[in-house]
């Protein structure tokens, strides 16, 4: 990463990059960006709006911890909103999966695959991380890639 200057990471689609722990840009979606920090600051009892910062330092621990492993935790699958990225627990697959109207789409770096139903009573392992779970659930619609639609 090249000091000040633009975070040279890109993503397949938004729902992806908030999996991984990012928000959206204030520069190239400014208008995402402050519904998302206005949504973040209601969520946490924070100040509106959320400032980047701020965000960003609440989402480090979050996404990572010792030596970049990725944070995950375990939920009802039905608990979850759309645009949450999930693995199946059973089975012992690495598989990640975009929750969206209530079908799992497997995701892959071109996009995604052919979606299957979404077991209602279902624990998972969630790898958005909970912040922006929250943020998911309050009314913030991620835009998808193409193959999401269903």
């Amino acid at each position: 990463m090249q000091p000040n200057r633009y975070t040279e990471l890109f993503f397949l689609d938004e729902a992806t990059a908030l999996s991984a722990g990012h928000r959206p840009c204030f520069e190239c979606r400014r208008r995402d960006a402050e519904h998302f920090a206005a949504l973040w600051a209601e969520i946490k009892g924070w100040p509106a709006p959320a400032r980047a910062p701020e965000m960003d330092l609440a989402l480090q621990p979050e996404r990572v911890v010792d030596h970049g492993r990725k944070v995950t935790y375990r939920a009802q699958l039905s608990s979850l909103p759309g645009g949450s990225f999930v693995r199946l627990l059973e089975g012992g697959s690495a598989q990640p999966y975009l929750l969206e109207q209530n079908s799992l789409f497997p995701w892959a770096p071109a996009g995604y695959g052919p979606p299957i139903a979404a077991p209602k009573r279902r624990e998972v392992e969630v790898l958005t991380p909970r912040s922006i779970v929250a943020v998911l659930s309050a009314g913030y619609r991620p835009m998808l890639h193409p193959s999401a639609s269903a």
